[in-house]
């Protein structure tokens, strides 16, 4: 069964770091290309960042340039993000999703349950 897992979320302070992950189940990984979603209590999902299967392409929101950092291990079967100098408009809940024809302009297919992250002093 195909199966998407999130964690590594949590309360952090403005400027600090967090790195969240993404662990697959039950699919051939590095098929599908993987997306980071985030959404605010009161607002739409937006989309964060995402990676191709191979890695060798990805993509990020303005509002995270510079800031946010994807990767993936397709051994260990997980993409990861690694969110810098945070902010309290960082806030939301983060969710991972395959995403269809291997591309970051792929339709979502299948998500995770999501992470809460919380910035705040």
């Amino acid at each position: 069964q195909l199966q998407l897992v999130e964690s590594g979320g949590g309360l952090v302070q403005p400027g600090g770091s967090l790195r969240l992950s993404c662990a697959a189940t039950g699919f051939t990984f590095d098929y599908y290309a993987i997306g980071w979603f985030r959404q605010a209590q009161g607002k739409e999902r937006e989309g964060v960042s995402c990676i191709t299967g191979s890695g060798g392409s990805t993509n990020y929101a303005d509002s995270v340039k510079g800031r946010f950092t994807i990767s993936r291990d397709n051994e260990k079967n997980t993409v990861y993000l690694q969110m810098n100098s945070l902010k309290p408009d960082d806030t939301a809940i983060y969710s991972c999703a395959t995403l269809r024809r291997n591309s970051c302009q792929g339709t979502a297919s299948v998500w995770g349950q999501g992470t809460q992250v919380t910035v705040s002093s």
